[in-house]
């Protein structure tokens, strides 16, 4: 990303520190690519947290800290006594044999766990691995890197376990359980989605080395409890249509000029803060937020800490937004529940597009006036 631009996002951070993607952040992305305020947060760097508390939305979104121990303590658990559990699951799973069994642990180098250095030797191991040079299955915490945005994002997946067909796959180790076969929708969502971020990046890595993208799998391999227990059992979840979409959203991120281009001369979401609270009136904050698109979904609650602010804009917007997007769908053309019960009443005049649903919203309104008066009558 070039000087200017680069300028352009600092003096939207302002002087707050600056946050850089990581897999959680690029997920979100994925998750609603319309968003061009989410886009811009994310490629400045800003926290996104502070700003929503200070507009007066805090936000809930992200993990407890009994969450976070009980993930830690499950991957633990089945990274024990030499990955025991973990190569029982795998073995079932992947169909890995005793003798695919080797393992690296790469959270250090040596004792130094930069992440530059972390990077070298990952890609020097797994490079060898793709080659047929390898002797170990299980990669530890490698550490990848991708271009966001034209700036090095480093990602650390949980594992990933290679030889299976000559193919690499990335490996989430997750704390939610996974029931009778079944675990929550939305939570195997968010850990596929993070996890296509590592399968791009691992794939960038091997290309650099002139190896193709098939040697990486874009099915991830979930390891959870099973059912109400602490042992481990495992699932593959197909992300195709994940990398697809969050390959196109990076693509995006390359072109973030032309986002920058659409904004007001002195934007920015600066909280002009003094070190221990931010100093900038709300009302001043809110306005230059209120200057950039917001597309707001239901879902953004589980992934976005600007969602309870979007949710009260799109509000008082009227935006169908806030129906989530088989709403937005459905009533393709119209953007706002004021135009929806004005088609229906008559009282505004449709343009060439929304001819077919006005009808239908006229008839609609018409069935549900007979109805009510059938009601009445019979009360």
């Amino acid at each position: 990303m070039n000087a200017p631009v680069d300028d352009r996002l600092t003096a939207l951070r302002g002087s707050a520190q600056h946050r850089p993607y990581n897999a959680r952040s690029l997920a979100a992305l994925e998750n609603n690519p319309r968003c061009t305020l989410r886009a811009l947060l994310d490629a400045s760097g800003s926290d996104k947290s502070a700003i929503a508390e200070h507009a007066g939305y805090p936000s809930a979104f992200g993990q407890s800290t009994f969450a976070l121990a009980r993930g830690n303590a499950f991957e633990a658990l089945v990274k024990a006594n030499g990955y025991a559990e973990l190569l029982h699951v795998l073995r079932e799973t992947l169909g890995l044999t005793v003798a695919e069994a080797g393992s690296r642990d790469l959270n250090d180098v040596g004792g130094d766990g930069g992440h530059e250095v972390r990077h070298a030797h990952t890609a020097r191991l797994l490079v060898n691995a793709a080659r047929g040079r390898g002797d170990s299955t299980l990669y530890d915490h490698p550490m990848l890197r991708l271009t966001v945005g034209g700036h090095a994002v480093f990602l650390e997946p949980d594992l990933v376990a290679f030889r299976v067909n000559d193919r690499f796959y990335i490996v989430e180790i997750k704390s939610f359980p996974i029931i009778d076969g079944q675990a929550d929708p939305v939570q195997v969502k968010s850990a596929t989605t993070q996890a296509c971020a590592y399968v791009i990046a691992l794939r960038d890595m091997l290309a650099q080395a002139g190896i193709g993208p098939e040697a990486v799998s874009d099915q991830i391999v979930l390891v959870a409890p099973k059912d109400f227990t602490n042992r481990p059992t495992a699932a593959f979840v197909d992300a195709r249509k994940q990398v697809a979409a969050l390959t196109r959203q990076l693509a995006r991120l390359e072109g973030i000029k032309d986002l920058m281009d659409l904004l007001p001369d002195g934007l920015t979401f600066d909280l002009a803060s003094d070190g221990k609270k931010a100093q900038r009136p709300v009302k001043e904050l809110t306005d230059a937020l209120d200057q950039v698109d917001a597309t707001y979904r239901p879902d953004c609650l589980n992934h976005c800490e600007m969602a309870f602010y979007c949710r009260s804009r799109a509000r008082e917007q009227a935006s169908l937004d806030i129906l989530g997007p088989a709403a937005r769908e459905q009533f393709g053309g119209i953007d706002t529940a004021t135009m929806v019960m004005g088609l229906a009443r008559g009282e505004l005049t449709p343009t060439a597009d929304q001819g077919e649903m006005a009808i239908a919203l006229r008839h609609a309104a018409r069935l549900r006036a007979e109805l009510d008066q059938t009601h009445r009558g019979a009360a």
